[in-house]
């Protein structure tokens, strides 16, 4: 089973809507090796049964990227981290050390890829002082580590923009993801994103794809971006010229990957990573780049509903994480936000809207359904956007799901259909 994520909020209630028309907006690219010493013994994410055990070695390197956006004196910077997740104290903690460059928490989106082979979530929570193997131990080296990098990377981005033009384009693939579940709704959409410069030179892309990064398992220690890695390496070698390619997850709560081919892990996450790669760069040829009309992002904070252990959480995780009713209750009491940010960002006729945690792919779908038309042809979903809250659910799911997903669910049976509507009240005016 999967390791119990942590996560803790502290922000204020706001609601910002910055936009600009017409124009020639300006770029700026920039990238950071994330990769810890192995000296540091941190453990890797996603699986109680590593129990806190060091990584033993590092198999590929795990990258922070980010392309910062300009126009009229606005400006919007995406990180994609090739880590599992975040808690909010990383982006709050963040804010703090570069407020005064002109950044805030309504112009940062941070997207972690989830990958199960890189950080865990749980060592870089300065609120877990549990000091429990299964969960995961704070290590505040860890933090200031990735802290570090993250201030130097977004430094280094905030300078030498350079006009550019953007073009979006999507297609549908079978085949290559599922619902784990066995629900319905799979999200088969594969979304990329070309920024050139105005010479016609590549400079970024952004590709968004919807499953897990869960071929490596509970006994794989090596450190590894998984999947995501492999398609962002192969598609910088397929563009060439420098570019820099960037992967953001979907609302991958219930999407696995699909690859049954009888082979190990490690060469799994490579075969399946260009797969996607090849995918996204056939768009990428396709895509036709121009001067985006419009340049906008809107971010604002909900209340969160009460927290409560769902009812099946003792079956699936109380063994693993040694817990009982009482320290079930004094941990969710203790580590889970009451309040969440969400935000979102418009990019010509793409928006991407962030989602906090691990959402369902049905719900996330509805979100792509309700915000397309108009101006807007392309929705991508940030999954895991700034923090993780928790999984995601429609009620149905809630209420008559059984197994991971349900038990690590919060905040209710009403969550989904909340945070569903609020992104979408969130996003909503960036369409107009």
């Amino acid at each position: 089973m999967k390791k119990l994520f942590l996560s803790i909020s502290s922000l204020v209630q706001l609601s910002i809507g910055f936009a600009s028309r017409g124009g020639n907006p300006t770029a700026s690219v920039a990238a950071v090796d994330i990769t810890p010493p192995i000296e540091m013994n941190y453990t890797l994410g996603g699986y109680g049964e590593m129990m806190n055990k060091p990584a033993i070695a590092i198999h590929d390197r795990i990258w922070a990227k980010a392309l910062a956006l300009q126009m009229d004196h606005r400006k919007y910077v995406i990180i994609t981290l090739d880590i599992l997740g975040l808690p909010s104290n990383v982006k709050s903690d963040l804010i703090k050390r570069i407020s005064g460059h002109g950044w805030g928490m309504e112009n940062i989106m941070l997207l972690p890829s989830h990958s199960h082979g890189s950080l865990e979530m749980a060592a870089l929570n300065s609120k877990n002082l549990l000091n429990n193997p299964q969960i995961g131990i704070f290590q505040p080296e860890l933090l200031k580590f990735l802290l570090d990098k993250l201030e130097a990377l977004i430094k280094e981005v905030d300078q030498s923009y350079q006009p550019v033009k953007i073009g979006t384009k999507s297609m549908i693939i079978d085949s290559l993801n599922h619902n784990r579940r066995k629900d319905s709704e799979v999200d088969k959409e594969l979304i990329t994103t070309r920024i050139d410069l105005t010479n016609g030179k590549p400079l970024a892309v952004l590709v968004n794809w919807t499953a897990h990064p869960t071929f490596l398992g509970g006994k794989d220690m090596l450190v590894s971006a998984e999947w995501p890695g492999y398609l962002q390496s192969e598609l910088q070698n397929l563009i060439g010229n420098g570019v820099t390619a960037m992967y953001y997850n979907g609302a991958e709560g219930d999407q696995s990957p699909i690859l049954d081919e009888p082979i190990d892990g490690y060469k799994k996450i490579e075969i399946y990573g260009k797969k996607i790669a090849a995918k996204a760069f056939e768009l990428f040829k396709e895509i036709q780049t121009k001067n985006i009309e419009v340049f906008a992002y809107s971010y604002r904070t909900i209340t969160l509903p009460e927290h409560i252990a769902h009812p099946s959480f003792m079956k699936t995780g109380g063994d693993e994480y040694k817990l009982n009713e009482k320290t079930v209750k004094t941990i969710i009491d203790m580590l889970c936000p009451t309040e969440v940010g969400l935000g979102s960002v418009r990019i010509g006729d793409l928006i991407i809207a962030g989602v906090p945690g691990e959402m369902a792919a049905g719900l996330g779908m509805k979100i792509k359904a309700s915000l397309k038309g108009g101006g807007i042809k392309y929705v991508a979903i940030g999954g895991l956007a700034n923090e993780w809250i928790s999984y995601i659910l429609s009620r149905d799911q809630y209420v008559h799901g059984e197994g991971y997903e349900s038990s690590v669910s919060f905040y209710g049976a009403g969550l989904g259909d909340l945070l569903s509507s609020e992104i979408i009240k969130t996003a909503m005016p960036l369409t107009k």
